[in-house]
């Protein structure tokens, strides 16, 4: 039997058919168009499954279940997306209007952040633990509680915000209006702001760095520019890293101190830095972390299912 994973994001509709070994055989992806009612986001995503079952030569029938991974505060129980601002969802049916285009009897819907953290740990870098915390490092920082088998959702579906933690009372301006917010700092999209601080700094004091040449060969600053400086050598881009690291770590160490996962996995742009990032980060992480020396120290791995992390956790969400 196969199962169905639909990632809904702001930009595309990606669906893919899974295996049971946790294999995308089959994937597209169609534009979500935002601007358009959800009843014909619904039918895109219907019409796309279809397709790719017709391509692989499968039918509704070979399909054990189907998953959505979206974004915003969902339901499991009624279908629904209670609110997903970047969609305009408000309290929308979306499962029970699948269910109308796709004979599939078992449905799910997860907030894609715990779907991702779903997948990691029954096919990713928690695969075989009990408890694991995720953490994605891309345009925010987004998070997912794996407890006890299970995804940890609270009372009302809303849990699992970990990036609107607070690590630095009225710091910087975050996109949810608090001040301060983990995800300001250490999102790719904090690291660079960060960079192009630096870079301006380095422009009012005459200071060289190479990484305005890395900027000019690229157009932009991106997630890399720091790391790709300090790993030539370049000083100011060496204080860059330290400050997003310092800031990364003290997140990091607060997620174990509060869940004491058996894993802790890092997903999201950034994680592409993998083993670099890595030992960076944890030797701070162990200075902070609650017990360190006296008890089992939670595993901090690079997340191991990247961009696929969102199909793959949504077609399991009903193992």
């Amino acid at each position: 039997m196969y199962r169905i994973g639909i990632d809904l994001g702001g930009t595309n509709i990606a669906v893919g058919i899974v295996n049971e070994n946790f294999e995308i055989v089959a994937q597209g992806s169609t534009p979500t168009l935002t601007e358009r009612c959800g009843e014909e986001i619904v039918a895109d995503m219907a019409a796309l499954c279809k397709k790719l079952l017709s391509e692989k030569g499968l039918t509704e029938a070979d399909v054990a279940s189907l998953g959505i991974a979206a974004p915003g505060i969902v339901d499991d129980e009624t279908g629904c997306v209670i609110y997903a601002n970047n969609l305009g969802f408000r309290n929308f049916p979306i499962l029970p209007l699948l269910h109308s285009q796709l004979n599939i009897a078992e449905m799910h819907i997860e907030n894609d952040a715990n779907a991702a953290a779903w997948g990691e740990a029954i096919a990713g870098a928690a695969k075989g633990s009990k408890s694991s915390v995720m953490i994605t490092l891309g345009t925010g920082v987004g998070g997912g509680i794996i407890d006890g088998g299970k995804v940890f959702k609270g009372f009302n579906s809303a849990a699992g915000e970990l990036g609107h933690i607070v690590i630095e009372v009225d710091g910087r301006p975050c996109s949810c209006g608090r001040k301060g917010c983990w995800e300001a700092y250490s999102s790719a999209t904090g690291l660079i702001n960060m960079t192009k601080e630096k870079l301006a700094e380095c422009e009012a004091q005459g200071r060289a760095t190479v990484m305005t040449e890395l900027v000019a060969k690229k157009g932009k600053v991106n997630g890399r520019t720091a790391f790709d400086g300090m790993r030539a050598g370049d000083a100011a881009a060496t204080e860059v890293v330290n400050t997003y690291v310092k800031y990364l770590a003290s997140g990091l160490a607060s997620m174990i101190n509060i869940f004491q996962p058996e894993v802790l996995s890092i997903g999201g742009g950034i994680s592409n830095e993998g083993k670099y990032l890595l030992d960076l980060v944890v030797p701070l992480v162990r200075e902070q972390q609650y017990g360190t020396g006296l008890v089992p120290m939670t595993d901090i791995r690079i997340a191991q299912l990247r961009n696929d992390a969102g199909i793959i956790g949504a077609a399991v969400l009903g193992m």
